[in-house]
C-alpha cells in the first residue's frame, strides 16, 4: 500500500460515525484499513484487527436481531451520491452463493470533491434510500447496516479513497510508528483504538451455542433446577498468548473458576464456563459472574453479570 506525501491531507475530509449506534455497546471495530505492503497484515494500531489487502474499517454489529430491528447508516461527510447498488441478499456469502464481481454488496459511492471518495458496503437489502446523483449531508440517512455481498457478519465497511487510492482514517499518511494512529485522525471525534473486548456476556441454564449468542436468540435464564450454571462471554481481537479466565461465585460458598490460555488467533471468540446442576438442585440467592482477558499479564478486558435463583 502506498505512502502518501502529507500536503494531500490540506483538503482531506473530516468524517462522522457512519453508524447510528455506540461503539463498545451495541457495535464495535471488528477491521481496520490493512496497512502492510506485503503479504501479512498490520491495523493503524499494529494490531491484528485486519487482514491482507482489507480497504476500509468494518463497525460491526452485535447480532443478526440488531440488523433485522435496522441501524441505520449515515453519511459520514458531505457529497454528491455518484453510484448505488441494492437488491442483493443478505448472508449470500455464508450461506455459499456467488458474489463474485459483486462483493460489496449493496453499496454507495459518495464523491467528497478534490478527489475524495467514500465507499458504503454490505447494507441491508431493500434499504438505500438516496439515489445517483443526489446531494447528501454529513449525517444523512443513506439505508440500514446489512450483511450482503461478501460479508460474514452485519457490518458497514466503509472505505475512504484519495485519486483512487485507499486511505486509513485513523492514520491518513499511513505512517510506520503506531503512535500516528493516536495522533493523526480524520475522525471530527476520533475514537480510540480498541484492539480487543468482550462484547457480551451472561448466565444461562444451558451450554449455549455461538450461533445462537450471534443471531441474538434468547437464552433460558438459571434456575434452581436447570441442566446447568453457565457463565458466558462473547468478543473480539483474540492473540496467540492471551489468557481469559472466569469466576462465578453464589450463596452458600459456591465458587467456579478457571483461566485458560489462547493458542491462536480469533477474530471473534466465544467461552463459557458452569456446572451441570447439583442432585438437590441450585441454592437460591444471588450469583455474580466476571470473566478477563489478559494480555502479557495485564488485564486489558473485563465483564461482569449478576443473576438470581429464585
Amino acid at each position: 500500500m502506498p505512502c502518501m506525501a502529507g500536503t494531500f491531507l490540506f483538503d482531506a475530509p473530516t468524517l462522522q460515525m457512519p453508524v447510528d449506534c455506540t461503539l463498545g455497546q451495541d457495535c464495535y471495530i471488528q477491521n481496520y484499513v490493512d496497512r502492510d505492503p506485503g503479504p501479512g497484515a498490520r491495523d493503524a494500531g499494529c494490531g491484528g484487527l485486519t487482514y491482507d489487502g482489507h480497504k476500509g474499517t468494518d463497525f460491526a454489529l452485535l447480532t443478526e436481531a440488531q440488523m433485522q430491528e435496522g441501524v441505520k447508516v449515515i453519511a459520514a461527510a458531505p457529497g454528491r451520491v455518484v453510484a448505488t447498488r441494492d437488491g442483493e441478499p443478505d448472508g449470500a456469502y455464508v450461506s455459499g452463493r456467488m458474489v463474485a464481481g459483486k462483493e460489496c454488496g449493496n453499496g454507495i459511492v459518495i464523491d467528497l470533491g478534490r478527489g475524495w471518495q467514500t465507499q458504503y458496503c454490505h447494507l441491508r437489502e431493500g434499504s438505500i434510500s438516496v439515489a445517483r446523483g443526489a446531494r447528501v449531508e454529513a449525517g444523512t440517512p443513506l439505508g440500514l447496516v446489512g450483511q450482503s455481498g461478501q460479508a460474514e457478519f452485519p457490518h458497514l465497511h466503509l472505505s475512504l479513497r484519495h485519486e483512487g487510492t485507499v486511505v486509513d482514517p485513523f492514520d491518513p499518511e499511513m505512517q510506520d510508528t503506531c503512535a500516528a494512529a493516536a495522533s493523526q485522525s480524520l475522525w471530527s471525534d476520533p475514537f480510540p483504538y480498541t484492539p480487543s473486548g468482550w462484547l457480551a456476556n451472561g448466565f444461562t441454564a444451558a451450554p449455549p451455542r455461538f450461533n445462537a449468542i450471534l443471531a441474538g436468540d434468547p437464552l433460558p435464564p438459571p434456575r434452581e433446577t436447570g441442566p446447568a450454571l453457565i457463565f458466558w462471554g462473547y468478543g473480539f481481537g483474540l492473540r496467540a498468548g492471551d489468557t481469559i479466565s472466569f469466576e462465578i461465585t453464589g450463596p452458600d460458598g459456591i465458587s467456579i473458576s478457571t483461566t485458560s490460555e489462547v493458542d491462536a488467533p480469533k477474530a471473534r471468540f466465544f467461552r463459557y464456563v458452569g456446572k451441570k446442576t447439583p442432585p438437590d438442585g441450585w441454592p437460591k440467592g444471588p450469583y455474580a459472574g466476571q470473566i478477563a482477558l489478559r494480555r502479557d499479564g495485564a488485564v486489558i478486558a473485563r465483564r461482569s453479570a449478576t443473576a438470581r435463583i429464585e
